[in-house]
This record gives structure tokens, C-alpha cells and sequence, in this order.
């Protein structure tokens, strides 16, 4: 027996002896049992009551609403779909972006207490600060950092680290590793556990130390089997032998991508070193100390550096920046731009989802009014639609994650070199729950739209209707109108963000980079370590011999019809240099113009379609005298010579040789620092043989132009490296074409994520319009019919239903024209050529949705007219 029954027996048993003493007291038999039960309430009454007092009875209604809300779901499956498929889009493109923004924006560094770990860059002088690549912060030189280092009182620790190349042979195939060059204190700075041995420390930098290296957890996998027996063993680096003191875990240490770590070892001369600025620097600051403080003493510390030293510290300052914020930089904008497209995305979703359930729920219409005419209170009612609107989330949410896995591993992998961090990105648990939030609250937004018109609804007017048949009174009309011109409006704003960025590669394109990058390969070469006890003529000696031997043998190769070499490609920056121009007032360092300088070999200019305007090309002679000869650029000549002729003019490049230069040559200009850059740079071409006099000669990169598809001599060349120097790796093996794609990446990315949500919205959009013209002509047939049976041609109803469609869209235009007008400014660093009000795209922008409107009227237009009067009347 249930509990139901115990129940119902013992409100029986009490009935009855109710009974007994109504007739014990005179009353008849029949009237004794009528009070009885009207005493008790009803047995059936008063077991609910009692049961709904005694049990959960928010679970149980909540329990009977899901049961429902599935087998309403299940009932309708196309309906459910569509649903499912709508949020699932739009969670999908939120939980790719959020992952993407949680780990480059939102988490912590990895690294023990990050909030206190700082950068400290230079602020460069006034010729530095409006040199042509805009840059504001600079990299410090030995001397003022050592000076940094012994003068603040604001940090724990201070180090500096910068960037290299080593050779690993002797361990299968040669390699070329990337390598970070770190002082004392950069891993305690940075808090590393070493996954294996030890970090390095001041022993390892300390003069006439052994040669010791760190590998990254990466390298140490890959190309050493993750043997534990690597620790102190020795293992050659250009050449030399390296001790393996330890190995830093997978995102332990700065850079996050590289696969060395070596220490920092100065000889005095380089101590001194001050006006030449190549380290990046970190610091932990003391506790109590916030970065206004830091930045305040740094301040102080610059100015007193300043009179110090003014011929290369005048101008010079500090800034301190959070390591966090400096990593991000402007990737944040793009990123949190990108966020906001995709919240535009799940809007458009909701309202979407809003048609589609508010056409389901008035369908329900008689069937709510029935519930509420048996006594379901307008609560009941709005929680039954909310419940089904949660279902759908739930299934919104699983699509959302799947769909939102292949986009996190599709951007990773398309454009993980652009972002730091990208190592971190993944599906934690701070996205799944940004998930569910979404899905919850998309869900609860699309469901109030059907349940607050419900609620308003006379129960009196449903059942009056047909089972079945919903009203389409101006009110419902209206509401879904308003959803449609908010699906418009939030689709013109993302359009016209994609048609921004189209517009601006378009533009990018189109910019004359000053070469021709067609049928050209490029790959960077190492040069052939020298021994250390070699003189400046014998390493410049070998090398040449090295460089020269591979260009006879690479020009000699079918296909190629020249090939060069060169310390900088095109668009991928360079070395800046101050000059001392022959015949004018000397200048201190830091007040000395700034120009881009460049190292080519012979026929470079041939090589990358460059052309001499005037003058000469460099000759064999000026191999052989490094620095006597010089190429400039035009803007170089008209900025620093205008109205005169500069060849035979004379500079000299205080950082690298005191020796003046004589222009021999003008050529034309090029974009060194990518086709972004608005204003030409002042920029000098030197021998190539000028680098390779340094005891580390480091790599240069090698131009091939050929007569055939360039990837197919990629092997053939590489064999031509391999037959002067079997050790040296070839790397970074990229067409000419590719780089000037890669140039474009920021625009390039933002415009294809943009213009899928766009394309995506626009979809959306179109679905909604035609979703509320089908339901429009579906609850309107009796009165087309009466219109066709009174003589209405068909073109008059199609014009009718179609104006009807494009009502609301004309006003989601002029409203979503509105708000990207009002928006544009923060894509203005995005954009090239154009500016963020640009008339051609919102011209264009406004035609597509326009015209995607009109198709979407055309089905359900075309379906008025051919409703049948006759049958359309007999249905009323």
C-alpha cells in the first residue's frame, strides 16, 4: 500500500466516524454525510492539501513542469532543433573568444606573486619618439641598467634578458633553437621551479665559468627523449660545449615559446656600454610598494642618469609597467572588440529565439487559457515557459562547448604566433561556467518575451478561438516586430565592423610595399661559428667566404635567377641607428636622428625588385671595405638633404662605427616595418660584410627570387646550405608572399572572426524576418482570402506581406547605422585608409541587409498569394 492510499484511508476513516456522530445526534443518514463532507473539505481536496504541506512541493511542481517541457519539446523536434542550433551558435562563438580572452587577458601569470613582477623599459628621447616605427618605449643598454639596478630602493631584485639563436648539433639533425640570454636573479624574479636540476645562478655567469644552458620542457621532450641523465651532461651549442643544469616546466619562464636559457655573461667593455639599447628588463617589486612608487623613483633615477651622462642619457627616461599589462598590450582591445561581437551574436540569438517561441506559445494560446481558467496563477504559467527555455539552454550549452572546443583549437592554431599566452588557452572551469551563464541567461531573455505576453493575455478571447489558433492583433505583431529590428540592428553593427576591416585589407593590399614579393622565398641561414681566439679580418674572412659559396651554389640551381642575403626582410623591422651627419653642428646620442639600418649583400636590390633612383647599386669593392659605402633611401634624402643631391654626402652610424659612410646610392623606399606604416622611413642599406666581424655573427636571412613556384626549390636550396656547412639548420622557410600575408595578420584575423559573426547575424536575421512573416500570413489566410475574393490582384498581396518585412528592417538599419557610427572609434586601430565612418561601407552594408530582407519576404509573400478564397473562408 503507498502513502497515497494511507492517506486516503485515514480521511475515509474520519469522514465516517463524522457520519456516525451526526446521526448519533438525530441528524438523517444522508444530510449527516453531506455536512460531514462539507466539514472535511473534500477527501480528495484535503489529500492534496495535506500532501502538498507534508512533502517538497516547489520540487514536485518543479519536477511535473520539466516532465512537461520535455515532452512539449519532444513533441515539437524540428522546433527544438532550430532552438538548440540557435543558442548553440552563438554559446559556441562566446566560449571560443571568452577561452581566448580568460587566459591572455583575464588569469594570472603563472608565476609566484605576478601582481609584483614589472617591466621597466626606456623612454626614448624626442628623435626616438617620433621615429618612423612609433614606437614609445625602448630596450635599455648595460650601463644605465646596472646603474637601475645599484640606485632604486623599490624593487627586490631587478634582471634583464634578451633574445638569441644557438645551433644544436650533435644530437641527430642540426637545429637552430631560440634562445633568451638572462642575468642573474631573472628565474628567482619569476619564481621558476625547475622541473629537473637547478636554475641558473650568479656561479654560471660568474668570468671563466663553464658554459651552462637551461632547456625548456618542449626542447628536453623532444629532442632528448625526456631522459633525466641530461642533467649535467654536456651538449654543443654553436660549437661549444654547454653543461644542462636544469630544465624550466612547460609557460615557467619569459619568453613562453622559446627553448633555451643561457646566462648573461659581460666582459668590463660591455658594462660600460650605455647608449646601445638591447635588453628587455624585469623586476619584483618590495612589499608595500605599488607602481606609482616605482614609477616615481625611476623618474628620479633618470634625471639624475640624465646629468650624468648627457651625451647618451639626455632625454631618456623610465616607465614601469605591470608585466601583465605589458605582455597584453593591444591585444586586449582587439580581443575584448572581438568579445563584444560576439555578445551582439547571442543577442541576435535571444531575439531569434524570442520569435520562435513566442509563435510556439501562442499557438498554446486556448490551451494556457484553459490552465488558467482551472485556476493556474500567471507564476504557473510564466515558470512552464521558462522551464522549456531552460532545457533548451542546456542543450544550447552542450552544442555551445563542442562548437566552441573546434573554434578554441581552429584560432590557436591560425593565429597562436600573434597572441601571448596562447599556450594557456583552453576550456577551464571558469568557461564552462561563463558557458552555462550565457546559456542560462540567452535562454531566460528569448523566454520573458513569450511569457510577458501571456500573461497579458485574456483567457475570455482564447477560448473563444479555434484549438489551436492564435490571435495576430497589433500587440503580437508589434512584439516580434521590435525583435526583428533588434536582430537588424545588432547584424548592421557587425557587418559593418567586417566591412571595416575588408575595406582596410583592400587598402593594405593595394599599398606599394616598394618590392615585388612574387616568386620569392626566404629562410634564415646561421653563420658558421668562428673560433673565439679569431681576429675581427678572419671571422669577417670565413664568413664571407661561408655567405659567398652558398650564393654561387644557390644562383647555380635550376629556377633561380638571383639570390641574396640580408640581416632584415621587408616588413619585419630592423635595427634602429642614430647618425652624425658630416658637416653639421655635432650632436649628444640621444639627440642624434634616428634612421632604420639594414645589412644587404650583392644583388640584393636585383633580388627584391628594388630600384636604384640614383647613383650607384653596392659593388664587390664595397664588400671588401665595409665601412666606406652607403645606400639610402628617398625619404632619407629628402629628409636629411632636401633641395640637395645626397650622393657623395657623408654620415656616420654612432652605434655601430665612428667611420663616416659615403652615399653612393638613393633607392627606392620599402616597408620595412610592415604596409601599415602611414609615413616613410629614412633607412640605410650597408654591406653585409659590416656584421660579420662580430664574435657572434648570429643569422641572416636569405632571398631567393626564382622563375617557378618558389616552394618547390625549398629542398634543393636547403641542400645547397647543407653542402658548404652540414651542421647550420635552415629555418623560418616562408615565400615573400606569406610575409606580406603575415604583415596583415591583426586585420586579417579580426576581419574573418568578425565577418563570421556577421555572417552568422545576418542568418540569423533573415531567419527571424521570414520566421514572422510565415507566422503573419499563416494567421491572416481568412483575411487574404476576403481580399482575393473582393478582386486583390496577387502582386497587391505580395507588395503588402513584403512591406510588411521591410517595415521593421528599414528601422533596424537606421538604428544599427546608428550605433556603429557611435562604436567606430574603437576599431580605429584596427583600420588602414579608411576611418571608422567610412560611407562606402555603410553604404554597402545597408544594401546586403536590405536585400537579404527582401529574399527572406519572398517565400512567405509568394505563399499569400496563393491562398485559395473560397477555402480560406470556409476555414473561419
Amino acid at each position: 500500500m503507498t502513502r497515497r492510499d494511507d492517506i486516503n484511508e485515514e480521511l475515509l476513516a474520519h469522514l465516517e466516524h463524522a457520519v456516525d456522530d451526526l446521526v448519533r445526534a438525530g441528524v438523517a443518514p444522508d444530510e449527516a454525510r453531506r455536512r460531514a463532507v462539507a466539514s472535511l473539505g473534500g477527501v480528495t481536496q484535503t489529500a492534496e492539501i495535506w500532501r502538498e504541506t507534508r512533502g517538497l512541493p516547489f520540487l514536485e511542481k518543479t519536477m511535473q513542469d520539466l516532465k512537461f517541457a520535455w515532452r512539449l519539446l519532444l513533441k515539437s523536434p524540428g522546433h527544438t532543433f532550430a532552438a538548440i542550433l540557435i543558442l548553440g551558435l552563438g554559446i559556441g562563438a562566446n566560449t571560443a573568444i571568452f577561452s581566448v580572452v580568460n587566459a591572455v587577458v583575464l588569469r594570472p601569470l603563472p608565476f609566484a606573486d605576478p601582481s609584483r613582477i614589472m617591466r621597466v623599459w626606456h623612454t626614448p628621447p624626442p628623435t626616438f619618439a617620433t621615429a618612423p616605427n612609433g614606437r614609445r618605449i625602448f630596450a635599455v643598454s648595460a650601463a644605465n641598467f646596472l646603474d637601475w639596478q645599484a640606485q632604486n630602493h623599490v624593487f627586490d631584485k631587478m634582471a634583464l634578458y634578451r633574445g638569441g639563436r644557438f645551433n644544436l648539433t650533435g644530437q641527430g639533425e642540426p637545429d637552430s633553437l631560440r634562445a633568451t640570454i638572462v642575468s642573474d636573479d631573472f628565474f628567482a624574479i619569476l619564481g621558476v621551479q625547475p622541473l629537473a636540476g637547478r636554475v641558473l645562478g650568479p656561479s654560471d655567469s660568474a668570468p671563466g665559468a663553464p658554459h651552462a644552458v637551461m632547456l625548456s620542457e618542449g626542447v628536453w621532450r623532444r629532442r632528448f627523449g625526456a631522459d633525466p641523465t641530461v642533467i649535467g651532461r654536456s651538449i654543443s651549442l654553436n660549437n661549444e660545449p654547454y653543461v644542462v643544469t636544469g630544465v624550466v616546466p612547460r609557460r615557467g619562464a619569459l619568453p613562453e615559446d622559446f627553448d633555451l636559457w643561457v646566462p648573461l655573461v659581460w666582459t668590463p667593455q660591455e658594462r660600460a656600454v650605455r647608449s646601445n639599447h638591447n635588453y628587455v628588463t624585469i623586476a619584483r617589486l618590495k612589499p608595500g610598494v605599488d607602481v606609482a612608487a616605482a614609477q616615481a623613483e625611476m623618474s628620479v633615477i633618470s634625471q639624475r642618469l640624465e646629468r650624468q651622462y648627457p651625451e647618451d642619457d639626455a632625454g631618456w627616461g623610465a616607465v614601469v609597467l605591470p608585466l601583465h599589462d605589458d605582455l597584453v598590450g593591444d591585444v586586449s582591445l582587439a580581443l575584448f572588440v572581438l568579445m563584444g561581437a560576439v555578445v551582439f551574436v547571442v543577442l541576435i540569438g535571444s531575439a531569434n529565439l524570442a520569435n520562435l517561441l513566442l509563435a510556439k506559445t501562442l499557438g498554446r494560446s486556448r490551451e494556457i487559457a484553459v490552465r488558467t481558467a482551472l485556476g493556474a496563477s500567471r507564476a504557473r504559467i510564466v515558470r512552464q515557459v521558462l522551464t522549456e527555455t531552460l532545457l533548451l539552454a542546456i542543450g544550447g550549452s552542450a552544442l555551445g562547448l563542442l562548437l566552441g572546443r573546434l573554434s578554441v583549437t581552429a584560432i590557436t592554431q591560425s593565429i597562436g604566433q600573434r597572441l601571448p599566452r596562447v599556450s594557456e588557452i583552453a576550456l577551464d572551469g571558469r568557461v564552462l561556467v561563463f558557458t552555462l551563464v550565457v546559456a542560462v541567461a540567452a535562454a531566460l531573455l528569448a523566454g520573458v518575451v513569450p511569457a510577458w505576453r501571456l500573461t497579458r493575455a485574456d483567457p475570455g478571447d482564447a477560448l473563444k478561438r479555434g484549438m489551436g489558433r492564435s490571435g495576430s492583433g497589433a500587440g503580437d505583431r508589434r512584439v516580434r516586430d521590435i525583435l526583428v529590428v533588434c536582430e537588424v540592428a545588432l547584424a548592421i553593427v557587425l557587418l559593418t565592423g567586417a566591412g571595416l576591416l575588408l575595406r582596410t585589407l583592400a587598402q593594405l593590399k593595394s599599398v606599394d610595399a616598394g618590392f615585388d614579393p612574387h616568386n620569392l622565398l626566404t629562410m634564415t641561414v646561421a653563420a658558421p661559428p668562428v673560433p673565439a681566439s679569431a681576429s675581427p679580418q678572419e671571422r669577417m674572412a670565413q664568413r664571407r667566404t661561408f655567405a659567398e659559396e652558398v650564393l654561387r651554389r644557390v644562383r647555380a640551381l635550376p629556377g633561380v635567377q638571383s639570390a641574396s642575403f640580408t640581416d632584415s626582410l621587408p616588413l619585419q623591422g630592423g635595427s634602429n641607428l642614430p647618425i652624425a651627419i658630416e658637416g653639421r653642428p655635432a650632436l649628444p646620442v640621444a639627440q642624434q636622428p634616428i634612421v632604420q639600418g639594414r645589412a644587404i649583400s650583392l644583388g640584393f636590390l636585383q633580388t627584391m625588385g628594388m630600384t636604384v633612383v640614383a647613383g650607384r647599386d653596392l659593388s664587390e669593392w664595397d664588400m671588401t671595405h665595409p665601412n666606406a659605402s652607403v645606400l639610402i633611401n628617398q625619404t632619407f634624402a629628402r629628409m636629411y638633404w632636401p633641395n640637395e643631391n645626397a650622393l657623395g654626402k657623408r654620415f656616420a652610424s654612432t652605434l655601430t662605427s665612428r667611420d663616416p659612410l659615403t652615399v653612393v646610392g638613393i633607392v627606392n623606399d620599402v616597408k620595412l616595418n610592415g604596409l601599415d606604416v602611414r609615413q616613410p622611413v629614412a633607412a640605410s642599406y650597408v654591406p653585409i660584410t659590416a656584421l660579420m666581424s662580430a664574435p657572434r655573427a648570429g643569422f641572416f636571412s636569405l632571398a631567393v627570387r626564382t622563375t617557378m613556384a618558389p616552394e618547390l626549390l625549398t629542398q634543393p636550396i636547403a641542400n645547397a646550405i647543407h653542402g658548404v656547412n652540414a651542421l647550420l639548420p635552415v629555418r623560418d622557410i616562408m615565400t615573400m608572399d606569406d610575409i606580406v600575408d603575415q604583415s596583415m595578420g591583426d586585420q586579417r584575423f579580426a576581419m574573418m572572426l568578425i565577418s563570421a559573426f556577421a555572417g552568422l547575424a545576418i542568418l540569423l536575421a533573415a531567419v527571424g524576418i521570414y520566421s514572422v512573416l510565415s507566422y503573419s500570413v499563416s494567421q491572416r489566410v481568412g483575411e487574404i482570402g476576403i481580399r482575393r475574393a473582393l478582386g486583390a490582384p496577387a502582386a497587391a498581396v505580395m507588395r503588402t506581406i513584403v512591406m510588411e518585412g521591410l517595415t521593421p528592417t528599414v528601422v533596424g538599419v537606421v538604428s544599427g547605422l546608428t550605433i556603429a557610427a557611435l562604436l567606430g572609434r574603437v576599431m580605429t586601430s584596427l583600420l588602414f585608409g579608411i576611418g571608422p565612418h567610412d560611407p562606402t561601407t555603410f553604404a554597402a552594408v545597408s544594401v546586403v541587409v536590405i536585400t537579404v530582407a527582401i529574399a527572406a519576404t519572398l517565400a512567405p509573400a509568394y505563399r499569400a498569394t496563393q491562398v485559395d478564397p473560397l477555402r480560406a473562408l470556409r476555414t473561419e
